[in-house]
């Protein structure tokens, strides 16, 4: 009789992103929860019940697959960036800088109150300073939402990953060089991977346009051409230990003022990226351990709410200069929760820097299950009330 243990483990996986797929289609089409809030509780379930039979986390394969997903979201988030609307508006690339700047000061001490040390407090606020592209564009797709809170929270999303993975990295390299004592090992990590990741994504934002034109019929071949680079830019960015999130989104905002345009219906590269959102959001949720969320909960919670707050009142004091009114302001502060993605994927690779951050970021691991779960449900309820879902513009 053959050894069943090995064929359990060996289906594991598979059976659990399918148990993953059918749990979000049925929960949302009851609850109308949004289906990545359903992904993310069935992967911390089964990592935490069923951790022996899913492949450990550290599986770079795995790691692959998910930074593939990711920088197709945030291909398509750069996609949607209209860097002519912000130069005729300021005011929402002002909105965006003080907004993640106060949330960066108000984070940090509160983390110092709580007694952590510096480089922990250093990192958990430039964290927070940012908002998941993948909590917020899957909310919004799904959605089918549109108006002036959606663009805006698109926009505020983008600026927000940026200029967290700036300061991040930054941050990083700060401690690398605490460790290592190398000055030239701290610069790699920080200054030089930005720029050599937005080159490169702004290479490939020129190249695959201008190889479209060459070869024509681009309504046709323009999603699989951009999903091939999307995959090849992120396989490479992860060889060379660049960011894959600044080079993604780097990619989407170049090829978008290229000029070569994406239809309706190839939003979220189809059926492909349902797929790997599936994996994402799964996989992410995978990562975190119950006794490191439990661990560090309070100040999780704490952070939680000074982050919810300084983002919903920063973009509502700007609201009015910027165009819209301060309910819509709120509104759209409130839908700048999602986090959690984005702050594991940057964890991780932190690890192949040779420094494993995310074992040192206690609170971070409650922090992120908390937010996988509620932020895509807080910025869904944001854009209803906006009245920029198509069943509330009926109304």
């Amino acid at each position: 009789m053959p050894d069943l243990l090995p064929i359990v483990m060996q289906l594991g996986w598979p059976v659990a992103l399918a148990f993953a797929w059918v749990a979000g289609e049925f929960g949302h089409r009851l609850t109308g929860v949004p289906r990545i809030s359903i992904y993310g509780l069935v992967g911390f379930l089964s990592a935490n019940l069923i951790s022996n039979w899913l492949p450990r986390s550290e599986d770079r394969a795995l790691m692959l697959m998910a930074n593939v997903a990711f920088g197709l979201i945030l291909f398509e988030l750069g996609y949607r960036i209209n860097l002519h609307w912000l130069r005729s508006n300021p005011w929402i690339g002002v909105t965006g800088v003080v907004e993640a700047a106060v949330t960066f000061i108000l984070v940090y001490f509160t983390a110092d109150l709580f007694g952590m040390p510096m480089l922990v407090s250093l990192l958990l606020a430039s964290l927070a300073m940012s908002t998941s592209p993948a909590g917020t564009l899957r909310v919004i797709n799904e959605q089918c939402s549109s108006g002036q809170v959606t663009e805006r929270v698109l926009h505020l999303s983008a600026i927000n990953s940026v200029l967290a993975v700036f300061v991040f990295k930054i941050i990083v390299g700060i401690g690398v060089f605490q460790t290592s004592g190398s000055l030239l090992n701290a610069a790699w990590s920080s200054l030089v991977v930005l720029l050599a990741s937005a080159g490169i994504g702004a290479l490939f934002g020129v190249a695959v346009p201008a190889l479209l034109r060459k070869l024509g019929n681009l309504a046709t071949d323009a999603t699989v051409a951009f999903a091939i680079a999307v995959i090849l830019l992120v396989a490479i960015a992860d060889a060379l230990k660049f960011s894959a999130v600044l080079a993604a989104l780097t990619f989407g905002i170049v090829a978008r003022h290229r000029r070569v345009t994406l239809s309706r219906t190839q939003r979220n590269f189809g059926v492909l990226g349902d797929l790997l959102t599936v994996l994402l959001f799964f996989f992410v949720a995978s990562t975190l351990e119950w006794q490191r969320m439990s661990d560090g909960l309070l100040l999780a919670l704490t952070l939680i709410v000074v982050r919810f707050l300084t983002k919903t009142i920063s973009v509502a004091v700007f609201a009015r200069a910027s165009g819209i009114s301060w309910r819509k302001g709120v509104l759209t502060g409130m839908a700048l929760m999602p986090i959690s993605v984005f702050v594991i994927l940057l964890l991780e690779q932190t690890r192949y820097l040779g420094v494993a951050l995310i074992h040192d970021l206690l609170p971070l691991a409650a922090m992120a299950l908390l937010l996988e779960i509620v932020g895509p449900i807080i910025t869904q309820r944001a854009l209803i009330w906006a009245k920029e879902t198509p069943d509330e513009m009926e109304n």
